[in-house]
């Protein structure tokens, strides 16, 4: 009897890396349904990619719509030049989502911050709705007196649902039918599979955002169908499970074992001619008694919480106000 092995996926939130995975051991990259391509410039690789039915949905595992992957290897480095180039390239990519839900230049724009400001790792909603250009007050006070090239955008952090006590989109459902914003900006700290990706990628989707998705949890969403307004998920991974790097090391020990013996049989027996859905349920059936199956987050993950959320920010406002220049979005960034 096959055993049902949905529960030892890969766990990530990045469709990038689901693509990989739907992919791997195969002769094309490519999911029938799914539409991507991608750019480098300035140490930034740009992956832009659409999910186009539900067949490519299911396959892969992440919703219709349309994503957007910044990779940027060196930005664990601090380099605020660097940093200043991913904020304009966030905000080109951002306008382009604006454009593409028929957003205009006087839509109103809501900023949900999910996370908890208190867990470093799971920080950067809350950070971000910190250095956001909040302006809606504005309009609602004096609009005669804002200048042109703004728009009303409100920011809140509601959350987590173990401090609150209630589910972070309940919360945001009350405040959209009180202040009724056109668009919805969520951001969330994500988890991985990729060590690599971790703390140097940024995640565009149209599709919302599923609070703890990445980490196993099955919580309520941030979405156009459960809030009633376009919603734009933005996220770094922050995160991944101890049990994924223990899979992905072994993987680099087959494939360096490979390059030195055609048997491997002798090595690492049955163990080595298992897929990695069974690997990785072994591997977690090992730790998970133990407690060993954590989220880890790199060491550094301070002072990054602060430089990617300025990064963000300084992105989103210059996305969203014609005023900012989003050519130049140094002033806004540090």
């Amino acid at each position: 009897m096959d055993h049902d092995l949905s529960m030892y996926d890969v766990r990530t939130d990045l469709a990038l890396e689901a693509q990989e995975l739907a992919t791997k051991g195969q002769q094309t990259s490519n999911v029938p349904g799914v539409w991507s391509e991608n750019e480098s410039a300035d140490g930034i690789t740009v992956t832009r990619m659409e999910i186009k039915n539900d067949q490519a949905a299911q396959q892969i595992g992440k919703m219709v719509g349309h994503y957007v992957t910044l990779e940027v290897p060196d930005l664990r480095q601090g380099d605020t030049t660097l940093q200043d180039k991913v904020a304009t390239s966030f905000a080109k990519e951002f306008e382009a989502f604006l454009k593409r839900i028929g957003a205009t230049a006087k839509s109103s724009v809501l900023i949900v911050g999910l996370g908890n400001v208190n867990v470093t790792p799971d920080a950067l909603g809350p950070v971000v709705v910190e250095n956001i250009m909040v302006t809606r007050h504005f309009f609602e006070l004096m609009p005669d007196q804002v200048s042109p090239g703004y728009r009303p955008v409100s920011a809140v952090a509601p959350g987590v649902l173990g401090t609150t006590g209630i589910e972070s989109s309940d919360i945001v459902q009350g405040i959209v039918e009180r202040s009724k914003p056109d668009l919805i900006i969520a951001v969330d700290a994500l988890a991985a599979k990729s060590l690599e990706r971790v703390n140097t990628t940024i995640q565009i989707a149209d599709t919302g955002i599923h609070p703890g998705s990445g980490i196993g949890n099955k919580r309520k969403g941030l979405t156009k169908d459960i809030l009633g307004v376009p919603v734009i998920g933005v996220g770094v991974p922050t995160v991944v499970y101890a049990s994924t790097i223990v899979n992905n090391t072994l993987d680099l020990v087959f494939e360096h074992m490979k390059r030195h013996t055609a048997n491997m049989d002798p090595l690492f027996g049955v163990f080595g001619t298992m897929d990695e859905k069974e690997r990785l349920q072994l591997v977690r059936e090992v730790l998970n008694p133990l407690g060993h199956d954590l989220l880890v987050t790199p060491k550094e993950i301070d002072k990054f919480m602060e430089d990617i959320a300025n990064v963000i920010a300084s992105g989103l406002n210059a996305a969203l106000h014609e005023a900012v220049d989003t050519d130049n979005v140094a002033a806004y960034t540090h």
